[in-house]
């Protein structure tokens, strides 16, 4: 069997991780990167939920192709049924 070359860190490893970040960041500047993240991760979001309803969303022009297309198939469809008016 092969075994990967990398694999997720354990528990000792995670905590030289951690502490590696705290002598490069320093305590009080780690607040402020975990807050600055967070409010980009929220913003990511936002923005990608709204492109998702920009594209539900019909244009004016597309409602008004829309209604022509549906004007016109009623036609045909009168245009084809026969007459009901024989007295």
């Amino acid at each position: 069997m092969i075994t990967p070359l990398v694999t997720m860190p354990g528990g000792w490893e995670l905590i030289v991780i951690v502490l590696v970040i705290v002598l490069l960041f320093g305590a009080k500047k780690l607040p402020e990167l975990a807050r600055g993240s967070g409010q980009a991760l929220r913003i990511f979001k936002d923005e990608t939920k709204g492109l998702r309803t920009d594209d539900d969303q019909i244009t004016p022009e597309e409602r008004e192709i829309e209604a022509r297309r549906t004007e016109a198939e009623a036609d045909r469809a009168r245009e084809q049924r026969p007459d009901d008016t024989t007295a």
